[in-house]
């Protein structure tokens, strides 16, 4: 198979980023299911001191709870993000970018099935979260998927490795050597 540039989309690719992203989703869903049942609403578990603990608590926003009162745009905007991400990992002959895809992907997944099909409405259902770092936020291993995910992401664009899995980004594509002048005189570095 091959997508319009041209470039293979592989078994060696699709199968990590699928891996992954199961992974993450079961992982996420099967977390939140045990939440659910074994934590009552806002009573704190502590882990390590206050650093560390488990509460329950049901967000309509995004991170951070941030737009708790735009359920439907967060959820509008989430599938945005994952469609953009699935259309990278069609793309991507990278193993790196279909790990860090997946982890994205997955927990995208796990934070839209609560959007989806939690209470109190479809496309406005509230996320699950349940682990508290110190009172600064609460998330869920979804959470901990996506920001895995874009620090892999972070990494591999840091370290000039392409969608392609080419060390050197667009110098290696075009055929050139990572900071040789061009032609008219211009660093393409």
């Amino acid at each position: 198979m091959q997508d319009q540039a041209g470039a293979a989309l592989t078994r060696a690719t699709l199968t990590p980023f699928a891996l992954v992203a199961a992974a993450c989703l079961v992982a996420d869903q099967a977390s939140k299911v045990w939440a659910l049942r074994s934590l009552d609403d806002g009573h704190v578990v502590p882990l390590l001191g206050d650093l560390l603990s488990l509460r329950l608590i049901r967000n309509p926003g995004a991170a951070f709870s941030l737009g708790g009162s735009s359920t439907l745009v967060m959820t509008g905007l989430a599938v945005v993000i994952t469609v953009v991400v699935a259309v990278a990992a069609w793309r991507t002959r990278s193993v790196g970018w279909a790990l860090s895809l997946g982890a994205l992907f997955g927990g995208s997944l796990g934070n839209l099935y609560d959007r989806f099909f939690r209470e109190p409405a479809p496309g406005k259902g509230h996320v699950i979260d349940f682990i508290d770092y110190g009172g600064l936020f609460v998330g869920n291993i979804a959470d901990v998927a996506i920001v895995i995910g874009a620090v892999g992401l972070l990494w591999l664009s840091l370290s000039d490795v392409g969608l392609d899995g080419v060390k050197g980004g667009r110098h290696a594509r075009a055929g050139e050597e990572p900071g040789v002048v061009g032609a008219k005189g211009e660093d393409h570095a």
